[in-house]
């Protein structure tokens, strides 16, 4: 099983050259950047988590031009949006930038998504907020035939375009892993659909722990026709707990993810120096 870590990256956290060189030389696998383009200062939706909004949602950079500085400072860490939030973005525009992150970093791009939870960022970029799931997926597929195609063209709802062309391509093939977050079932529905992989976090409101669930979305996998191993599951939201990753290595778990304080290296560096000692804990 691989680990991973995330950061908001802020004015004040580490610089994400320097984490991707720290996590590198620790043994983990990947880094990811979250997104928010803003927050509305009034809210109607809370976080899914519960509790005040941290700051460092109001002061995270563009995850593309975070994850590049990264790439550059790395050899072999994989780089991940986590996650991006396609219902705020221009697929065409958005699909240029993937495939030109998978282009600088040698393949090593993982385009973490999800269709977001506040409402008023979301409605801010003119999607509406009761049909973004189906926004998200036309975008998505959208962006596939872009990255697969060398005169791409798709009709669809809510994304129309005639055929065009547009490059560059990204080095992976078809296109990098798309990992769709979200919560069970819903979010591992869409994964079964058009993902390559689903990321739910470790506990949410309506279940105490996503691992309890696995067996449930591997049936939809089954269901689907699809093979475990083409869309494996990541965990977020883990904790320092040697048994609790065992047991997720060996329910098959691919990866879990880490979150770090928006904070520096004094205050990060030990606690990579803990994990690393976890990471050959459980290989």
């Amino acid at each position: 099983m691989k680990i991973g870590a995330a950061m908001f990256f802020t004015d004040y956290s580490m610089s994400p050259a320097e984490l991707a060189l720290a996590l590198e030389e620790r043994g983990f696998d990947s880094l990811w950047a979250p997104e928010h383009s803003h927050i509305p200062l009034v809210r109607r939706v809370s976080h899914p988590s519960g509790g005040e909004l941290p700051k460092q949602y109001y002061d995270v950079m563009d995850p593309f031009v975070t994850l590049t500085a990264a790439a550059m400072a790395s050899r072999t860490l994989l780089i991940g949006t986590g996650i991006c939030l396609v219902v705020q973005r221009d697929p065409i525009q958005t699909a240029k930038s993937v495939a030109s992150l998978d282009q600088i970093s040698g393949g090593r791009f993982l385009f973490g998504v999800g269709n977001g939870w506040n409402q008023e960022e979301i409605e801010d970029h003119g999607t509406v907020f009761a049909t973004r799931h189906k926004l998200a997926r036309e975008r998505i597929e959208a962006m596939q035939a872009i990255w697969t195609k060398s005169k791409p063209e798709y009709h669809g709802e809510f994304v129309d375009f005639p055929p065009m062309m547009t490059w560059p391509k990204p080095v992976q093939k078809p296109h990098p892993p798309i990992i769709v977050g979200g919560a069970f079932p819903w979010g591992a529905k869409r994964a079964v659909r058009y993902g390559n992989g689903w990321m739910p976090h470790r506990v949410r409101k309506h279940y105490a722990d996503v691992a309890a669930l696995v067996p449930r979305s591997r049936a939809m996998l089954a269901e689907a026709g699809r093979r475990e191993e083409d869309v494996p599951i990541t965990i977020w939201g883990v904790k320092e707990d040697r048994d609790a990753l065992l047991a997720d290595r060996d329910l098959g778990v691919q990866r879990v993810v880490l979150s770090l304080e928006a904070a520096k290296r004094d205050v990060i560096l030990p606690e990579l120096d803990r994990w690393a000692k976890l990471i050959e804990a459980v290989r």
